[in-house]
């Protein structure tokens, strides 16, 4: 079997596009319709109510491009809104968090894991609850990065100042002796290298876009909607408000330039 349809992703801004990256890795065939809600950034500051009903809105787009399975690449929609979304389609949906913690749960070696996201994903609990259930034994320990985004949006990655701010952020998690750590935002990725540096070689990174692009290819697979193609998969990009600072961003998180990317309407 094979199915042609595009994988619908959708995040508050920008940072979905690791996710997109991830999947041009993992999926090289597959069509993909992103769309960024930019108009109502950030989604960490908001209620979970109003997280939800963004969300819902931002399906709604996706359906209407006749996706065959839709990603929630922003943390905090996937924290406050996944159960609801899944109630709402038919369409398989996946979020970042339960591929993230499965990661994390296999790959901690003392049982503390520490996350890092936003201040709405971290006070949700929804990836200490997602780690729990897998392993109760786990300590989980969670921080809030709030800079972080700003930071991986303007491309300050080699700066000292950003050494310093995150230094700061980690330190408590340093000091709590974890060995593996969730990058819970999907900014976090383009960080790397820093956050690396000041927890250490010994703690192990998890990369929530990777997960759940991997996690994605065993959905489509196992569902029979893999689309059956040699040939490089199409990208269409969809933003809510004006498309050209996406444009000149997306280039920080995929390494190359865009140019289809519009408004959505």
């Amino acid at each position: 079997m094979s199915d042609a349809r595009p994988i619908g992703v959708f995040d508050s801004g920008v940072g979905g596009l690791t996710v997109i990256a991830a999947l041009t890795r993992i999926l090289p065939h597959e069509d993909i319709v992103y769309f960024g809600d930019t108009a109502r950034v950030p989604y960490g500051t908001k209620s979970k109510e109003t997280v939800t009903r963004f969300s819902v809105e931002n399906i709604e787009f996706l359906m209407r491009k006749n996706v065959k399975l839709v990603i929630v690449a922003c943390n905090t929609a996937s924290s406050l809104s996944l159960d609801f979304l899944k109630r709402c389609f038919r369409v398989p949906i996946l979020g970042v968090i339960d591929p993230g913690a499965k990661c994390a749960v296999s790959s901690t070696r003392n049982n503390r894991v520490g996350i890092i996201g936003t201040s709405a994903t971290i006070s949700s609990g929804a990836y200490d609850k997602a780690i729990k259930k897998i392993n109760p034994r786990i300590s989980v320990f969670g921080q809030s990065c709030p800079l972080f985004v700003p930071l991986a949006e303007e491309g300050w990655f080699n700066k000292s100042f950003t050494k310093d701010i995150a230094a700061f952020y980690l330190k408590p998690l340093k000091d709590r002796m974890i060995d593996t750590l969730i990058l819970g935002c999907t900014h976090y990725p383009l960080m790397r290298d820093v956050i690396q540096a000041v927890m250490g070689k010994n703690v192990l990174l998890v990369d929530s876009a990777k997960e759940v692009a991997k996690e994605a290819r065993i959905i489509l697979d196992s569902s029979g909607l893999l689309k059956e193609s040699h040939g490089v998969g199409r990208h269409c990009f969809f933003v809510s408000d004006e498309p050209g600072r996406f444009v000149k961003t997306a280039r920080l998180f995929l390494r190359k330039r865009i140019t289809c990317a519009r408004k959505a309407v």
